[in-house]
């Protein structure tokens, strides 16, 4: 891409990747600029980095709306193009066994949220969603309204652990748990299950027989800090493209899935 792109990012705390990926752009690393930043609760300290750079904030506060659902006050507000079978269709977050009353709920009170964090981006248009430690999963209602062009995937995310292994909120405290001697980070588009969306990049670190959940974290934010900004570089590049792959299996069957291709860069004369 020629132009610089546009970066929108949602936070729930400091924002330490947000930093990373600001601090990139400013040095010509990424060829991109930060358009808007939102957080989900009022308490995010990654806010204040940002408004005194003058790049526009907003804070949809996930917390009361839920609030309000459950004393019953929510339903009203839903929004009026929210299709609540065509959202538990399409979702992976829960397991087909899970309670239907709770993951109805989750969708809907999530949809009323998602609206609102619609409305208050819709003034910045963006070519670039990146979650930077937005501790919310997204339902198929607001990345069908991000994602309108087919195949063209365009919310990342960045999470602590070496997917596939160890999705979900704590995958630092899970890989040290589960006594991995490898753990690391994995920046990945978002799709409609938990941590599931085609890998774009990885990086990885040793755990020796001294660390502590404490000592990894480190050593996992230390590539976090690198790693996001570099496959938001691919990106604004146009290097990232998403194939459909199809795997045979020894049952005989075959394996569909969706993976990131990181094509050369353009030569240059």
């Amino acid at each position: 891409m020629d132009r610089k792109i546009r970066i929108g990012a949602l936070i729930s705390g400091g924002g330490s990747n947000l930093q990373a990926i600001m601090d990139a752009c400013e040095e010509g690393m990424i060829s991109g600029e930060i358009v808007f930043v939102g957080a989900d609760n009022p308490a995010a300290g990654g806010l204040e980095k940002v408004r005194s750079r003058g790049i526009p904030t907003f804070v949809v506060d996930y917390g009361s709306i839920i609030k309000q659902f459950k004393k019953g006050q929510g339903k009203a507000v839903l929004p009026e193009d929210f299709d609540l079978d065509d959202v538990l269709a399409k979702q992976s977050l829960f397991a087909a066994d899970s309670d239907p009353e709770k993951v109805r709920n989750f969708m809907m009170t999530r949809a009323v949220a998602e609206a609102k964090l619609l409305e208050a981006m819709e003034p910045h248009p963006f070519d670039l969603l990146v979650l930077a430690g937005f501790m919310r999963n997204l339902t198929p209602y607001f990345i069908d309204r991000i994602n309108t062009v087919p195949g063209s995937l365009r919310i990342m995310n960045i999470h602590p652990a070496l997917l596939p292994a160890f999705p979900g909120i704590d995958g630092y405290g899970d890989t040290f748990r589960y006594g991995c001697k490898i753990g690391g980070c994995t920046v990945h588009f978002v799709d409609y299950g938990e941590d599931s969306g085609p890998i774009i990049g990885q990086k990885a670190y040793e755990i020796t027989a001294d660390d502590t959940i404490e000592t990894i974290r480190a050593k996992g934010f230390k590539l976090e800090w690198s790693l996001y900004p570099d496959c938001v570089r691919l990106f604004a590049e146009g290097r990232l493209q998403t194939v459909r792959m199809t795997y045979p299996l020894k049952s005989g069957k075959t394996y569909e899935g969706t993976v990131v291709k990181i094509t050369p860069p353009p030569e240059t004369f």
